[in-house]
């Protein structure tokens, strides 16, 4: 009997292990940190052997396959350790691939990644197919094709998955834009970065769909690089050679599989990134063959996504807007793009080699002031402190919530679009943004 090890008993960990169980692997499952209940209880019921808070050397290197998490680096000591002795290292949706026939509808990018799947996911589910939603988002698509299969699946993907995928196959892969993010993981150079992304190309067919922004510079440097068997189905803002979707005359378009337009003004989500995130949900459904009243009807009843520009309250006449999903600077720019009042700017937490002059510009033109909120605010001192813009130094959400109530005037936006990832304050994105609302309502 084969050998599988898990490392990290998270969503995607204990997914991964529910699937090789059933498919008759012998499988052991270790975390250096503590699991929650519900996954060792999952792990119980189904007679899997699993440890915390330690990594058990001989219980790990005598196994035939590996399946990592993907917040595990590369370079962790023991997945260094598995390497050396030659142990293929696979991701969970990678495994959970070998098992599934159903169709694959993969979303990756910088930026827009959690809206775009988000958004597929509803349409395909108002148009009655039989979808499920996984991936990066947070739900497991091994345990899925365990025990929910679907017909299809609407997958976010990041580039820490898309590092350990070999012969997974994208039906339709859309690629949303590549901007500099997670270059901690990735030896602090771009192009490793964006070699991961590029990934979500490998396997794909000539009977398979590449959906992609027509106007990002790094996107379309990087596909003269490509063989590229699938139907390319480019998308910009404006009308562009190639293009098959855009925006023209205040209309939404889509010349191609099968031609569609609606009004831009009924468009549920408002602001420049949100049109090409919009575009690329309406190809992606279209080439599945979901009916235009769908798309159309799908595309102006979205609610929008937790933590990503989502409205939280007024209070005293200041808009309090929760964009915790911005966890790099490229995310932060779109964020203020749409912003149509003065700012307070809420931004820090744990740096991933940002290079802020993104920003610079906009920070100028739309804030009023700059709330730091960080373990280490020293690198946002020496950036932005010379702009002559107020700013307040914090450690904590309440006392960053309390300055923004000082700082901000009938009228202005408080915005938290940190730029940065969660981990130096919080236990995740999520854990922010959630006491960032709480904490404001109670003002």
């Amino acid at each position: 009997m084969k050998r599988i090890v898990i490392l990290g008993a998270g969503e995607s960990g204990a997914g991964a292990a529910v699937l090789a169980k059933k498919q008759g692997f012998d499988v052991f499952v270790s975390d250096t940190s503590a699991i929650k209940d519900k996954y060792k209880k999952m792990l119980d019921e189904r007679g899997i052997a699993w440890e915390e808070g330690r990594h058990t050397e001989e219980k790990i290197l005598c196994a035939d396959e590996i399946i990592k998490s993907p917040g595990i680096p590369c370079d962790a000591p023991m997945v260094r350790k598995c390497e050396e002795k030659g142990i293929h290292i696979i991701s969970e949706i990678e495994f959970a691939g070998r098992y599934t026939d159903s169709k694959m509808i993969c979303i990756t990018g910088s930026n827009g990644k959690t809206t775009t799947t988000s958004l597929i996911y509803h349409i395909f589910k108002s148009a009655g197919y039989d979808a499920g939603l996984a991936g990066n988002i947070g739900n497991s698509l091994a345990l899925q094709v365990a025990e929910d299969p679907h017909e299809y699946y609407i997958i976010e993907l990041s580039s820490f998955q898309l590092d350990n995928m070999y012969d997974f196959r994208a039906n339709i892969a859309i690629l949303l834009n590549i901007t500099p993010d997670h270059l901690d993981r990735y030896g602090n150079c771009m192009q490793n970065y964006v070699d991961a992304k590029m990934r979500i190309l490998q396997n794909q067919t000539e009977d398979d769909s590449f959906i992609y922004w027509n106007d990002d510079p790094v996107i379309k440097r990087e596909l003269k690089k490509y063989d590229i068997r699938a139907i390319q189905l480019p998308f910009s803002e404006l009308k562009e050679v190639g293009s098959i979707g855009y925006i023209e005359e205040g209309q939404y378009k889509i010349e191609k599989p099968t031609p569609f337009n609606m009004e831009q003004e009924e468009l549920s989500l408002t602001g420049k990134h949100n049109i090409y995130n919009s575009l690329a949900a309406g190809i992606a459904s279209n080439v599945a063959g979901i009916k235009k009243e769908f798309i159309r009807k799908s595309l102006s009843d979205f609610p929008g996504v937790e933590h990503r520009l989502e409205k939280v309250t007024k209070v005293g006449g200041v808009q309090y807007v929760n964009d915790s999903k911005a966890t790099n600077v490229d995310a932060c720019w779109y964020a203020l793009e749409s912003m149509k009042t003065p700012v307070i700017l809420i931004i820090g937490g744990k740096d991933k080699g940002n290079d802020y002059n993104a920003i610079k510009d906009l920070v100028k033109e739309k804030c009023a002031g700059l709330v730091y909120l960080g373990a280490d605010n020293t690198k946002l001192h020496n950036f932005f402190d010379g702009m002559g813009i107020p700013v307040r130094d914090t450690h904590s959400m309440k006392d960053c919530v309390a300055a923004c109530y000082e700082m901000a005037r009938p009228g202005d936006t408080v915005l938290l679009s940190p730029c940065c990832a969660s981990f130096d304050l919080f236990k995740n994105m999520e854990d922010r943004g959630e006491q960032f609302k709480e904490l404001v309502r109670k003002l």
